[in-house]
């Protein structure tokens, strides 16, 4: 078994799945997962998850991710990408000045409504799917914060994005607002993710690379469970505590404060993920048995 991650950098055209199909054969995986979902016209990071690895999905997708983003003004489209059919198109008459001065009222914590070209679900639908059948449902706005929101190329009708936002964020979403909010409309025309939480694009290796790759260099691009873990607490049991743990019997926690840890046996090794509340610690999400000897 293949208990770790692996960072992908997905390319255009192919779906998340398909990408994460094609590593898992590379790697020789009995089983695999990500941490958050590109769409074919994305590219970018892909942190794909091997065996005990997909047990650790939650705090990953929990992470704020990066995007470069292609925003072109003037055209507003049916599914608020590059991919829809044009509905409308008006003439861009904006400053480079007064794109900077609109990208300031997104910045910080903002309302979205979620696009109806999403996976989100009404009536146990995807909205996708209502979506094509030229369907439209009401969906109510959502929280979300963009940390980091700044122009590095203007050239109109085009803008170039640098993006890091928190977990839910449509970045299609966000460039039809800012086309709102300067009268031109607009659509988002290319995406590529290049961060997510600690995990940088710089780092990541493309199918093709794998392909090329000898299966012991393949296992050597791989991160180690515990990896994974590195931006929570870490809460550390000896041998009694940890038999306790994996029978499912709370603990007391001598963390400061409440949330979700990762935890770690004696040796170092990965037991998994438990949750802190009024100094108790509980299990979350375990790994095998046999992946702590």
């Amino acid at each position: 078994m293949i208990d770790a991650a692996l960072l992908l950098d997905k390319p255009v055209g192919i779906t998340s799945n398909r990408a994460l199909q094609q590593a898992k054969r590379l790697c020789g995986a009995k089983k695999a997962g990500h941490a958050g979902t590109l769409d074919p016209l994305a590219s970018g990071l892909l942190v794909v998850l091997f065996g005990e690895a997909t047990k650790f999905a939650g705090p990953l997708l929990e992470d704020d991710k990066e995007y470069l983003a292609t925003v072109k003004l003037g055209e507003r489209t049916a599914t608020g990408d590059a991919e829809g059919e044009v509905l409308e198109r008006r003439p861009v008459t904006v400053t480079a000045e007064a794109v900077r001065d609109v990208l300031y009222r997104f910045r910080g914590e903002i309302d979205q409504v979620p696009p109806m070209y999403s996976a989100l679900k009404s009536g146990g639908r995807p909205l996708y799917e209502l979506a094509r059948k030229g369907e439209t449902v009401v969906r109510q706005p959502r929280r979300v914060r963009i940390e980091r929101l700044e122009a590095p190329r203007i050239a109109l009708p085009e803008i170039d994005l640098d993006v890091r936002c928190s977990k839910g964020t449509y970045v299609r979403t966000l460039a039809e607002d800012i086309g709102a909010a300067l009268g031109t409309g607009a659509h988002l025309s290319a995406l590529r993710r290049t961060a997510s939480g600690a995990f940088r694009i710089g780092d990541a290796c493309t199918l093709e690379g794998l392909e090329r790759m000898a299966p012991a260099e393949r296992l050597r691009r791989l991160l180690p469970l515990p990896q994974l873990l590195d931006s929570l607490p870490r809460t550390q049991l000896d041998a009694t505590e940890e038999a306790r743990f994996r029978n499912g019997q709370a603990l007391p926690s001598g963390a400061a404060a409440g949330g979700t840890v990762g935890v770690f046996g004696p040796g170092g090794h990965v037991i998994g993920l438990g949750r802190v509340e009024a100094g108790v610690l509980r299990p979350l999400r375990l790994t095998a048995t046999q992946e702590a000897e």
